[in-house]
C-alpha cells in the first residue's frame, strides 16, 4: 500500500491529447493521506498519473487501444530493444513517412514506431483511417524522439503494473475493497458549452458515459474508491451526480491546430474519497 508523498515518480513519455499531467500538482489536495490496496487506470492514454503518483504499487492499466498498451508492455520487457530501433531514426519529413508506412512483424519494432510516430506527428495526435491505417500527417517538431531515460525509468515504473486492452470494465472483477480507480474518459462534449467534441462522440458516446455511471456504482458497491474527470457541462452533472464529492479545476487549454479557440477551461473531478479529520 503505498501513499502519495512516498512515491518514486516518473514522467510520461507519450504525447496524449487530454493527458491529465496539469492535474497532478492537485492530487494531495484530492487525495489527502489516503492509503490505497491498489491502483486501476482503465483509460490509461498518456499515464501522468499513474507514472507521477502510483507505479509503486500493485496496479492494473488497461486502453482500448491495443497499440498503446502493446508499446507500454514492450517498455515495460525491453526497454533496451525499444530504443536500440530508435536510434537509427531521424526526425524528417521523408522518414516519418516511410515509417508511417510501415508495419513490423517484431513487437519492439512497433513500439518504437509507435514513440516517434506519436513523437513526431501534428499535435500527437492518434488517429487511424477506416482501414486501421494511422494517418497523423507530419508535425515539423524539433524536439528529440528520443528520451532514452524516460523510457528506462518507465520501465521500471512498470514492474508492478499488469497491462492489457480492452473497454474500460475489462478488469472490474479485479476491483476490491480499499483500491483506486482513476478514470478519465474520452470527453464527450465541449466544455462549458453545449456542443458535441467532433470524432469523441462515436469514439465515447453518450451511452458510454451512462454506462461509466454504472461503473462507479459497482466501484463503490466494492467498497473501492474513484476519480473521475470529465468536461464541466450539465449533461455530466446529470450523469455523475451521485452525492459524492465535485471539484471544478481551472486549466490551460493546449491541444487544437491554428485555429484552436485557446485559454482556460474547466474541469469537473468527481470522487467519494473524504479527507480523514487529522
Amino acid at each position: 500500500m503505498t501513499m502519495l508523498t512516498d512515491v518514486t515518480s516518473s514522467k510520461p513519455f507519450l504525447r496524449w491529447a487530454g493527458g491529465k499531467t496539469w492535474l497532478v500538482k492537485h492530487l494531495t489536495e484530492i487525495l489527502g493521506n489516503k492509503i490505497f490496496s491498489c491502483y486501476h487506470e482503465p483509460f490509461l492514454g498518456g499515464g501522468a498519473i499513474y507514472f507521477t503518483a502510483f507505479s509503486q504499487q500493485k496496479s492494473y492499466l488497461s486502453d482500448l487501444n491495443h497499440e498503446l498498451i502493446d508499446t507500454y508492455q514492450a517498455i515495460k520487457d525491453n526497454p533496451f530493444e525499444v530504443i536500440s530501433t530508435l536510434q537509427t531514426y531521424e526526425n524528417t519529413e521523408d522518414f516519418y513517412y516511410t515509417i508511417r508506412g510501415q508495419q513490423p512483424d517484431n513487437r519492439f519494432q512497433k513500439a518504437a514506431r509507435f514513440i516517434f510516430l506519436n513523437q513526431t506527428s501534428f499535435n500527437g495526435i492518434y488517429r487511424v483511417n477506416l482501414r486501421g491505417e494511422y494517418n497523423v500527417p507530419y508535425g515539423h517538431r524539433d524536439k528529440n524522439f528520443l528520451e532514452a531515460d524516460k523510457l528506462i525509468a518507465a520501465s521500471e515504473c512498470l514492474k508492478n503494473a499488469t497491462l492489457n486492452s480492452g473497454d474500460f470494465t475489462h478488469n472490474q472483477d479485479k476491483i476490491k475493497n480499499g483500491d483506486l480507480v482513476f478514470l478519465d474518459p474520452p470527453y464527450t462534449v465541449s466544455h462549458n458549452n453545449n456542443g458535441f467534441i467532433k470524432y469523441n462522440q462515436k469514439l465515447f458516446s453518450m451511452d458510454d458515459q451512462q454506462r461509466l455511471s454504472s461503473f462507479i456504482d459497482f466501484i463503490k458497491k466494492q467498497g473501492a474508491y474513484y476519480i473521475l474527470t470529465n468536461a464541466a457541462h450539465q449533461s455530466i452533472l446529470e450523469i455523475f451526480e451521485k452525492g459524492d464529492k465535485l471539484i471544478e479545476l481551472n486549466r490551460a487549454s493546449l491541444i487544437g491546430g491554428d485555429k484552436a479557440k485557446r485559454g482556460k477551461v474547466t474541469e469537473y473531478i468527481f470522487t467519494n474519497i473524504v479527507k480523514e479529520e487529522v
